[in-house]
């Protein structure tokens, strides 16, 4: 019993990892109106106007109704991306005529639209000026895309579209389309070894075979647990530190 005792005394435990994300400034799930929905940094995991559609903690509420209209797109807006980007920039959203309608000014290069969920193919999105290029391509029906350079689009809040095979498909029922973001840039499926079919998880090439194929990316960018040093891998190469 004592040799028993002193192996017990000699093994390592380890912590489970814990996920930094749940340490944000964002609401908690008991602070939250919806069950179960833990509000995090890299976004907010739903696509309703519920989840996503609130005035900012010590902000003042809206009292005009123009006021309220505003302030829910660009709350919409500035959780479509990652917020070190969403807060500088600016948030905008399309007229009619295609034309860009600025909704507040930003100081960096990104722009954000807080999308429409009653519209197919009209997501909150954040996109860098070559992928608001590419963007805009497809919306045209361009040919092809004119970014001369990979752009990135952030949809974090997820989407829906109508196929993952034609960009200029208008007509088609909706795919529902978790959070994500993109690389927009030509992708071969083949030739890079990655699926072309829509999954909830991982990465696969959208409009695989056409001029606007690119890359798709499940999630959030920051999944997982940060490494620092000194950390062991625990199971399989998730990080977390080790108790003595």
């Amino acid at each position: 019993m004592a040799k028993r005792k002193s192996m017990i005394k000699k093994t390592r435990r380890r912590k489970t990892p814990v996920d930094p994300r749940a340490n944000s400034s964002a609401l908690t799930k008991e602070s939250s109106p919806i069950t179960n929905q833990v509000y995090r940094d890299g976004a907010s995991g739903s696509y309703s106007n519920s989840a996503i559609a609130m005035i900012p903690p010590g902000q003042p509420f809206p009292t005009s109704k123009q006021e309220q209209t505003l302030g829910v797109k660009i709350a919409r807006a500035m959780l479509s991306g990652p917020r070190n980007i969403t807060r500088d920039a600016t948030v905008a959203e399309m007229d009619r005529d295609g034309n860009l309608v600025i909704l507040r000014r930003g100081t960096n290069n990104w722009i954000c639209f807080p999308g429409d969920e009653n519209q197919i193919g009209k997501p909150p999105m954040c996109a860098d000026p070559m992928g608001l290029q590419w963007f805009m391509d497809c919306i045209d029906k361009k040919p092809q895309p004119t970014n001369r350079a990979p752009g990135i689009i952030y949809m974090l809040c997820g989407a829906t579209q109508h196929s993952n095979t034609d960009p200029f498909d208008r007509t088609s029922p909706a795919i529902p389309i978790g959070p994500h973001w993109m690389i927009v840039w030509p992708f071969n499926a083949k030739q890079s070894g990655l699926p072309n079919t829509i999954r909830d998880a991982g990465a696969w090439v959208m409009y695989d075979g056409t001029p606007y194929a690119y890359l798709h990316i499940c999630g959030s960018p920051w999944i997982g647990n940060v490494y620092n040093e000194g950390m062991d891998p625990i199971w399989t190469m998730a990080y977390g530190t080790v108790q003595d």
